[in-house]
């Protein structure tokens, strides 16, 4: 059974990949209107850039709601974020480093006795 994270990816790549499809047939649709309508060229680009920057703050609100989507299922699974096991990364390695310096202190005392 794959574990959380790899679920997680697969549904984050299904749907970049939806959107991205979905961009592409809007395009497509985009060229079919303009032809049939007329528009002369300089109308095309300034439809086609408006409606472009459209669709790129849409799949901006779509990749915001599904990175929130699987930030707060990830919550209920207690599964710990990047920074989380960073600021544990570190204290362990601070730890460590404190063991060593104890470990140092002992065997100099060990060979000053």
């Amino acid at each position: 059974m794959p574990d959380i994270q790899t679920l997680f990816k697969e549904a984050w790549s299904n749907a970049l990949a939806g959107v991205n499809a979905a961009e592409q047939e809007a395009e497509k649709v985009l060229a079919r209107i303009a032809d049939a309508a007329g528009f002369s060229p300089e109308d095309v680009r300034r439809q086609a850039r408006e409606f472009g920057e459209r669709l790129a703050n849409q799949r901006r609100e779509v990749e915001r709601a599904v990175d929130d989507a699987v930030r707060r299922a990830a919550n209920r699974f207690r599964i710990p974020s990047r920074e989380d096991i960073e600021a544990l990364q570190r204290r362990v390695d601070e730890v460590a480093q404190r063991v060593d310096a104890l470990a140092k202190e002992k065997e100099k005392e060990q060979e000053n006795a």
